[in-house]
């Protein structure tokens, strides 16, 4: 389904932890920064460069893996209100799609549905979060990739789960983490790497045709 937002899929989204099993079936996973608050946040890349787009079908918009931040776009919650940003791309047609009959039409109800699942995910990736930076299990991560048209790109500022530190954990850190559904998406999150390699592959075949 083509959305006409296609030409604003950015290359690196952040997403909630809810969406980890997801994400990691077409993107790795990473921790970023907040460049003015320093926070980290998670978010799935879908290209190793702004404006590169390897994840099969994120250039039509139909990837098998679309994150609830580009679902909203053109929306956000303003005091548990749904407010509208009318000169986004998305209302280039008007905002009268959003009703039918005075009710709220099928997508404004699958907005709301966004926006919902977006605010609790905020806080449970939060909460993720600062466990994992509790236990000490937050490692940077420096990836450099060479390719064979002789370039090579390095992707800087990320972090991920370190696989050691988890495997050094207690049974009652492990048995916590399983229990509030951490363990899940730290493990998700690191074995989401593997999707490197496949983007990587990608970005040959694009180079050589």
């Amino acid at each position: 389904m083509r959305t006409g937002l296609e030409g604003s899929y950015p290359h690196f989204v952040p997403i909630v932890v809810g969406e980890f099993p997801a994400a990691a079936s077409c993107c790795p996973i990473f921790f970023a920064k907040d460049a003015s608050t320093g926070q980290f946040y998670a978010a799935a890349l879908f290209g190793f460069e702004p404006g590169e787009l390897l994840v099969e079908g994120a250039e039509r918009g139909d990837a098998v893996f679309r994150p609830l931040e580009l679902q909203r776009q053109g929306f956000h919650l303003s005091d548990d209100n749904i407010s509208i940003d009318i000169n986004h791309l998305r209302f280039n047609g008007g905002t009268a799609a959003l009703f039918e009959a005075g009710e709220p039409s099928d997508t404004l109800r699958r907005i709301q549905r966004v926006l919902g699942e977006l605010h609790a995910g905020f806080e449970a990736t939060r909460a993720f979060v600062r466990e994992l930076l509790a236990l000490k299990l937050v490692e940077p991560v420096d990836i450099t990739l060479s390719f064979d048209d002789g370039s090579s790109l390095t992707l800087d500022g990320l972090y991920t789960v370190s696989r050691d530190a988890l495997a050094e954990l207690d049974d009652s850190a492990i048995t916590a983490l399983f229990r509030n559904g951490h363990l899940q998406a730290a493990l998700c999150m690191s074995f989401s790497l593997n999707q490197v390699a496949v983007l990587a592959s990608k970005r040959n075949r694009r180079l050589a045709e």
